[in-house]
Order: structure tokens, then sequence, then C-alpha cells
């Protein structure tokens, strides 16, 4: 079988496709065909070596996928052969809230310690599978494991209402996962880009205002303007940084932010007289737990809800794959296909 491996140093470019003997289950594990891998912002950051710039090599990286299972251990009872799946990233966070324990990084797939899913079969315990909606394909489910279950958690944290506006940032993964599943519950979206293109493409999906950052430079005072000078309810904070104050002008009294990225990067200052005046809830957020997920799918299913899948890259394909993901040339996902 083939794999993608970082095999002697890091980088896009040393990426490279590596022959390795097909894996068997243990009595407890199965063996599933993986189909599609889509790339997170995340996924960058191990293959450049900017999570963890002493990543031991060889590694196969990304985080999220799914497939079909094709072999079953003798004591698994939860999947049987033939069912689609897709990987969960967090897999020990079940039930209830996070903890210390149960969001352990150690354990998570595809940042360092274990193997990501570029790899054409992998051997997995129960806990890092989970059924796909019915209405899915592989390919769209490989999406769900990290970009939609954080934009689902994103506004149920938010308690997103029909009558409520949402401000989203950006049209990568996240944000237009955000937007359906804004646009599916009837609230009013707000979705500001740098690319006309990327802003028409919204407009279609259903985005109700659209603004372009770089030409309107005061957008806080536009989104107000816009929403008769109250603000939005909920804000999905994908940029972090310096964008955080920006977002909290732009919000009502008593909304929510849910910080859930950090492309402007890792610090941020707030003014914390307009937070108290503000009222305001802002929450850091991690993706979620198995019981999120299953939630979401139910909810995918019910609303027949398809990802915005971008560009679909053959499995030979895969540096250009991080290096279209890297310029940020995507609307919703990037996928490779095994």
């Amino acid at each position: 079988m083939k794999t993608i491996q970082l095999v002697e140093r890091l980088g896009i470019e040393n990426l490279k496709i590596v022959e390795q003997t097909k894996p068997q289950p243990t009595p407890e594990q199965v063996v599933v065909k993986i189909e599609a891998v889509s790339l997170n912002y995340v996924d960058l950051l191990v293959v450049k070596g900017l999570l963890n710039s002493n990543l031991s090599l060889p590694y196969i990286p990304v985080c999220d996928g799914a497939g079909i299972v094709e072999k079953v251990g003798e004591k698994v009872k939860a999947f049987k052969t033939g069912d689609k799946v897709a990987t969960t990233f967090i897999p020990d966070w079940m039930n209830g809230e996070p903890t210390m324990q149960t969001t352990d990084y150690k354990n998570r797939q595809g940042l360092g310690n274990i193997f990501g899913q570029l790899s054409q079969y992998k051997c997995f315990s129960i806990d890092r599978l989970i059924w796909i909606p019915r209405n899915l394909t592989t390919v769209e489910a490989s999406t769900l494991p990290i970009a939609g279950l954080t934009a689902w958690n994103a506004l149920n944290y938010g308690n997103l209402q029909a009558d409520n506006t949402v401000l989203l940032h950006g049209t990568g993964g996240v944000s237009i996962f955000a937007l359906q599943f804004a646009k599916a519950r009837g609230a009013k979206v707000i979705i500001t880009s740098s690319s006309e293109e990327k802003l028409k493409k919204a407009q279609h999906l259903g985005a109700d205002l659209v603004i372009n950052y770089r030409s309107d430079r005061d957008w806080e005072t536009t989104i107000r303007r816009m929403t008769d000078g109250k603000g939005v309810d909920v804000i999905v904070e994908t940029v972090g940084g310096r964008n955080i104050e920006r977002s909290l002008n732009a919000l009502r009294m008593g909304g929510h932010i849910s910080v859930v990225g950090l492309l402007d990067g890792m610090k941020a200052t707030i003014d914390i007289l307009s937070l108290i005046h503000q009222q305001a809830t802002i929450r850091g957020l991690e993706v979620g737990g198995t019981h999120q997920f299953a939630a979401m799918n139910r909810e995918i299913e019910s609303l027949d809800i398809h990802p915005v899948v971008d560009r679909i890259f053959p499995f030979e394909q895969t540096q250009e794959a991080f290096e279209y993901l890297e310029q940020s040339l995507h609307f919703g996902k990037v996928v490779i296909a095994l």
C-alpha cells in the first residue's frame, strides 16, 4: 500500500510517497480503506514544523479522513465490514465536558505522536472512528472531524437562534460550514473576505451580507450600520490575534464570540472596559467530543447538508494540495482522494 510521509525533513516539498505493508488488525481494531483526507490549517503547521520542530521522522501527517471498514478484529462489535466511517480528532472525549485527560494532545492522530491519515489503509481502535451521515460521500465526510464540528459547536455555544445574526470571518472550512449550519437554522449571516469572487460564492450559499475587509477598513462600523446599531449576536472568530478586539466592537451587548482560530497570531489585546460594558462572552473552544460529532451528523443527515469541497487533489499531488491551502486559494475545504 502507499502512504505519504515526511521522511527525512520537514516541509511541504519533503512529502513523499512511501510503500508499506498493508496492516492487519488486532482483535480490538478495524482496518479502514481510507478514501479521502481533508486538510486543515493545523496539518500545515505540522508539516512545516511550526507545531513541533522536533517531530520524529518518518511521519504520516493529516488529522482528518474517511473511508470504508475493510476488516474487523474478532472482539469488535461496534463496526462491521462495509461501514462508512470518519476519524475522530479528540478520541478520548466521548461524553460530557472536556477535561485535561480527555483532551490530551498526545492521543490525537496527525499531531505528531500518532500517525495521521495519509495512508491507503490504516488500523484504528474503535474510539477513533464514527459512522458518517448517510447522505454524504466519504469525500464529503472527510471534512467533518475538525472543521465541521468546530463550526457546529461554535454556533451551539453561542446559542444561535433563528432570529439572530452571526458574523463569520473568511471563507475557509470552518466559516463555510458555519454559514451552512446558520442558514439551515434560519439565522442571518454576515461574512467577510478580501476576495470579491469568494464573497459572491458565499452569497450563492445564502450569506445575507458580505464585506470586503480590504476595501472596507472600518468593517466594525459597517456591521453596526447593517444591524441598525445593535451589532451581531454570535461571532465565529477564526482569525484570532488583533481581530478579536475588532470582533468585540461588532458584537451586540450580551453577545457571544467563539474563538476557534489563530491565523493572526496567538496573542490578543482586549479593551477590558469594552468587554465589561458589552457584557460579552468570549469562549475558546477546540473542535468537540464524539457525542457532539454524533449529534452534528444527525443534523447534517436530517437537513441534507453537504460540505463545500473546493478542490479534490489526487494522492500523487499531495504537495500541490498543501501549497493550495497555504496560499489560501480555497473556498471551503481542500481534499486529497486516495
